[in-house]
């Protein structure tokens, strides 16, 4: 039988020291244990980062490219400088694609894709890729505005309920006019005081017109210039009751159709031949920080505010219908390329749907009409010099991408400039020549400027 000594006090003493010491361990060794994991989530993560953040393209020489067929003999020099400009773009900001077009007195005389439509897929985007419009969604809508007003069948300068019944009178009239400049004071206002997009679902227009229906007017007509993302729906709703069929419709047949658009669609679809990925910024609104797959947009409320698709190509076909008679008359793109002016005698500088500015070109001042827009997923700028005979279209498949624009610029530079051999001037200062008063304001995704 073993006996059992008796626990002292000083034996007791010694346990609980040891216990002690072993529930101290046991806390340390736990807390190591939590630090070890932290460290290790902290890496994987910033490996994930890093990954994600490496460049799309490891230099502008590796930037892919497809060319519609090869540009016109005349314009091979420029081509070719275009397409290094549009390489150089892609590597140096991180851009997964961009397409470009170019007509001059109605004929595409060249277009190319440079970059990956799909980046993970590792498909090449070519001059059929489609693009989000956004914004640039509107001049293609106040062409069909300007359509059914040379058809007589549209009053620009009467009050819009005699085409939208569904839109109650307000305190002052309304007119389509007044509308396709922005400065009808159609506007739902967000918490920074700029027009809110829609955030409901709407399965037709009338369901659209519904949403502002009760809404008074911001100001009064015609005394202000204000970006308007509302007011447009109104303009795709005077359309369809102007037209009198589906706003969709008259778009499809009437405006894409006659101009051979054949890759334009009036609403992005799940069935959507060629869908591809669009991308956004990581981080900082910068895809020069790594880009990822945008999220879907739900732009069925905006029709011809900004949910059409298209590609360079498409739209420099558009412009050049704008540059001189056929689809419309002489009269009628002189007054949709005016700008409006307040009761203080200012121009907005905004005419129906378009922009209106000044840039050096060649050495010499043009007259430039454009538009430009940022969608989510997308940035796209068509430019068109009235006297030049010159349309330019790019896009790129990302969201900010901005030096989209002045690269629109020094295709348009390098175009005029091949007529006598000129050298192409630096980028930033054709960043410069850009910069005109009253051209920018909010987008439709109210993210960055998109006129």
């Amino acid at each position: 039988m073993v006996s059992m000594r008796p626990r002292t006090p000083v034996r007791r003493l010694h346990e609980m020291r040891m216990v002690g010491v072993g529930s101290t361990r046991g806390r340390a060794e736990a807390a190591l244990a939590v630090l070890l994991a932290t460290v290790m989530v902290v890496v994987g993560a910033g490996a994930v980062w890093v990954l994600s953040t490496a460049p799309v393209h490891q230099n502008a020489a590796a930037v892919p490219s497809t060319a519609d067929d090869a540009p016109s003999v005349p314009y091979a020099g420029p081509a070719e400088e275009s397409g290094r400009l549009a390489r150089a773009l892609a590597a140096g900001d991180n851009l997964p694609g961009v397409s470009v077009a170019v007509a001059v007195n109605g004929e595409i005389v060249w277009a190319e894709g440079f970059g990956w439509a799909d980046v993970e897929g590792r498909t090449t985007l070519t001059p059929l890729t489609r693009f989000r419009l956004g914004a640039l969604s509107k001049p293609l809508t106040a062409v069909a505005a300007a359509l059914l007003h040379d058809r007589g069948r549209l009053d620009l300068d009467a009050p819009i309920q005699r085409y939208v019944r569904a839109y109650p009178p307000k305190q002052w009239t309304v007119t389509t006019r007044q509308l396709l400049g922005d400065i009808a004071g159609v506007h739902r206002i967000r918490g920074d005081n700029n027009d809110a997009m829609p955030v409901s679902h709407c399965e037709s227009l009338g369901e659209a017109v519904a949403l502002l229906a009760d809404d008074p007017l911001l100001f009064e007509p015609g005394t202000q210039h204000r970006y308007s993302i509302w007011g447009w729906i109104l303009v795709s709703a005077v359309v369809e009751g102007a037209a009198g069929e589906s706003f969709s419709r008259f778009m499809a047949h009437q405006v894409f159709e006659p101009l051979a658009m054949t890759r334009t669609v009036v609403a992005e679809t799940a069935g959507l031949d060629s869908a591809h990925p669009f991308y956004a910024p990581r981080a900082m609104l910068r895809p020069q920080l790594g880009v990822e797959e945008a999220k879907r947009p739900d732009y069925s409320c905006l029709a011809g505010a900004g949910a059409f698709l298209s590609t360079p190509s498409d739209l420099v076909r558009l412009g050049s219908a704008m540059l001189k008679p056929g689809l419309l008359k002489a009269d009628t793109i002189a007054a949709f390329q005016t700008p409006a002016r307040l009761p203080s005698g200012a121009s907005t500088t905004y005419a129906l749907g378009w922009t209106v500015s000044k840039v050096q070109l060649g050495g010499e001042p043009a007259r430039m009409v454009s538009h430009r827009g940022s969608p989510s997923g997308g940035t796209v700028s068509l430019l068109t010099f009235p006297d030049l005979g010159l349309a330019v279209a790019v896009a790129a498949n990302v969201t900010e991408a901005r030096g989209l624009h002045s690269f629109a610029l020094q295709v348009a530079e390098s175009f005029v400039r091949s007529r006598n051999r000129q050298p192409l001037p630096p980028r930033s200062r054709l960043e410069a020549q850009s910069l005109i008063p009253g051209a920018e304001s909010q987008p439709v995704d109210g993210s960055t400027p998109a006129h």
